[in-house]
């Protein structure tokens, strides 16, 4: 304001003007309803006229006087409140008012005093430094008035839903356990529980009413040159918020090598709170800190973007440093299922953290969370090839007791059964593998005249470990010494994987030649095992003189005994065989007994002259009560057959 000192009225004509001048300013700040804006041009205004008079005073010995009874007053009403711990914004309107006025003439005192040439003028420059002391006295008044706003209206906003760990069961095979079982399976997949969990939602952190009384402490700072120390306390306070959040998301600060060093159970509850607190904090937590960023700071250009980037600093390395960690760590199977849970959370989530920090102070964000993303990919696909190789490469030293399903059968067509709820991912993911794998898959489903269903990526990579599954599983067969239960154990696991299919989403992706592939396969295991048991059995039945009426006794005896004894070691051993699918037990057991107990009927009354207690040690009846008790899975004897003691 170098134009102060030029513009000293020379005449005392001119110094009558200034005084009218002076005059009519005090006069016009005295009018009730003024706007803020024009309220603080006058008092600008006035400040300027009073200058000039002062500056003449000097020039003719009186001094600053006015200036000083000006500061004085600004004074008091700045320095009473030091005095004072009650806070000024819950006082009242006016008590605000009037601090904010007495903050922004010493300001304008401030910038008339510099504009003034110094001179040497002593006074002048101990009044300068007074009223800068005042300043900073006021600033950091301020500061305190923000940090107890910010403080005291902070908005506790908690997510309506969190994943309970034990809400969720883990994907893990083993021989003797399989802790996915049929009624779970779906109850095991993170995606089934996680629809419409966390839309876009975002909420007041602060109170309405209280964003204009933030933004005119803002306002004051910043046009002091206090904005650092607005900016300081803000963010301190909003980061402590944000922080405070993100720990009621129960996510613990993890480093690297905690997560690599973690067993798979707790590992995969912090994944499942990784992808929770992901979407909460960018689309509840950052959207909504964004939003008052942008209503506090917005009019002061990139300040704007550097606190919320302050502020959400700590929070994204947290959430970026776990997500690297299972990024580069080992990728076992069982992780498969959680990893396309972070993937697609992220891949949702990366339009979002684009935008969030669009400008250039936040492209580290956005280059880092991208990089996140490939990352994720390449752990999908790596995990999804450890688990091919991890079912065809399964061994069993013994065989699996009763010939059931086989629990890697369970485990494998279980975990699949998931899958297609990730379907457009696994597709997106697997494209580059698709051709490796479908050379390697001999169903049509994968040829040129298939659906769109059945040739994509996905179901070919799935047909091609169940195809591994069922090598595995002719392997597996081998371990078993009685070439009936071979035959029972296939069917048994073939029949399982059709229904699993068939039951299932997983149907589209397998299509009905593949069904009925299957279906023939397991239904020749069940007629090869009824020729291996039951076709020696019933042969020593045979008639060996067919032109002959009947059989002599001593022949008849000699038959009925080696009959009984076949069937009574049958049915020592098959009981304890196990065909758990009761219809597909129910449908072998007919079979069976049209089979055995029409070749004993018919034997029987092919000779009536010998049929009697003494020949016969099962009657027809007593065999098809005892057929009834094979698969069952529970050794029995003849002696304590249930069957046979209600006879």
């Amino acid at each position: 304001m170098d134009e102060c000192q030029s513009a000293i009225p020379a005449h005392d004509g001119d110094l009558h003007v200034v005084a009218a001048a002076h005059h009519i300013v005090k006069a016009l700040g005295t009018t009730k309803n003024l706007s803020d804006d024009l309220r603080k041009i006058l008092i600008d205004l006035d400040a300027h006229l009073s200058l000039i008079t002062s500056n003449i005073d000097s020039k003719g010995g009186k001094g600053f006087v006015e200036v000083e009874e000006r500061l004085k007053r600004v004074e008091r009403k700045i320095v009473i409140w030091e005095s004072d711990r009650i806070m000024i914004w819950d006082s009242g309107p006016k008590e605000v008012s009037d601090y904010l006025e007495a903050v922004d003439e010493v300001q304008t005192l401030i910038d008339s005093l510099r504009g003034l040439s110094m001179n040497e003028n002593q006074k002048q420059k101990e009044l300068l430094h007074r009223a800068s002391s005042l300043l900073q006295m006021a600033m950091s008044r301020l500061e305190e008035e923000l940090i107890h706003m910010l403080v005291k209206h902070k908005q506790q906003s908690e997510p309506t839903y969190m994943p309970s760990p034990s809400s969720q069961r883990n994907v893990v095979y083993n021989e003797s356990v399989v802790s996915l079982d049929n009624e779970s399976a779906k109850e095991a997949s993170s995606k089934s529980s996680r629809s419409d969990e966390c839309g876009e939602y975002i909420v007041d952190l602060v109170p309405e009413h209280v964003i204009p009384d933030i933004k005119s402490i803002a306002k004051v700072m910043f046009a002091s040159d206090y904005g650092q120390e607005f900016c300081e306390a803000f963010i301190g306070v909003r980061k402590e918020a944000l922080e405070q959040h993100f720990d009621i998301l129960e996510n613990g600060k993890l480093s690297i090598e905690d997560v690599l060093k973690m067993e798979w159970c707790s590992l995969s509850t912090e994944m499942n709170k990784w992808i929770w607190s992901m979407k909460i904090i960018f689309r509840v937590y950052l959207m909504s800190e964004k939003r008052l960023c942008d209503q506090v700071l917005g009019e002061f250009g990139s300040v704007n973007s550097f606190c919320f980037l302050e502020i959400a600093k700590t929070t994204i390395l947290c959430l970026l440093n776990f997500g690297e960690a299972i990024a580069m760590g080992p990728q076992e199977p069982e992780k498969l299922l959680r990893l396309l849970d972070m993937y697609e959370t992220l891949a949702d989530l990366v339009l979002d953290i684009d935008a969030l920090f669009s400008e250039d102070g936040g492209s580290f964000v956005r280059l880092e969370f991208h990089k996140l993303l490939e990352g994720l990919a390449d752990s999908v696909k790596a995990a999804f090839n450890t688990f091919r190789v991890a079912v065809s490469s399964n061994v069993s030293l013994y065989p699996f007791p009763g010939g059931g399903v086989h629990p890697l059968s369970k485990y494998v067509m279980n975990y699949i059964s998931m899958f297609p709820d990730y379907s457009s991912t696994l597709n997106l993911l697997l494209e580059d593998q698709h051709s490796d794998v479908a050379s390697l898959v001999s169903e049509p489903q994968c040829g040129p005249t298939a659906s769109l269903s059945t040739s994509c990526p996905m179901a070919c990579h799935l047909r091609s470990i169940t195809s591994s599954l069922e090598s595995n599983l002719h392997k597996k067969s081998k371990l078993y010494k009685d070439e009936a239960l071979q035959h029972i154990f296939l069917m048994n696991n073939l029949h399982y994987m059709v229904q699993k299919v068939k039951g299932s989403e997983l149907r589209p992706f397998f299509g009905d030649e593949w069904i009925r592939k299957h279906n023939a396969k397991f239904q020749q295991h069940e007629m090869n095992y009824e020729r291996v048991t039951w076709s020696s059995v019933v042969l020593l039945l045979k008639d060996d003189n067919p032109g002959s009426s009947s059989l002599s006794k001593s022949a008849f005896k000699e038959k009925c005994k080696g009959f009984s004894i076949a069937f009574e070691e049958v049915y020592k051993n098959q009981t304890s065989w196990c065909i758990p699918d009761p219809q597909l037990r129910e449908d072998l057991r007919i079979s069976t007994s049209l089979k055995v107990v029409h070749a004993y009927r018919t034997f029987l009354g092919r000779n009536p002259a010998h049929v009697d207690d003494k020949c016969i040690k099962h009657t027809v009846e007593d065999v098809e009560k005892l057929l009834l008790d094979l698969f069952e899975g529970s050794p029995r004897s003849l002696r304590n057959s249930r069957r046979m003691m209600k006879t």
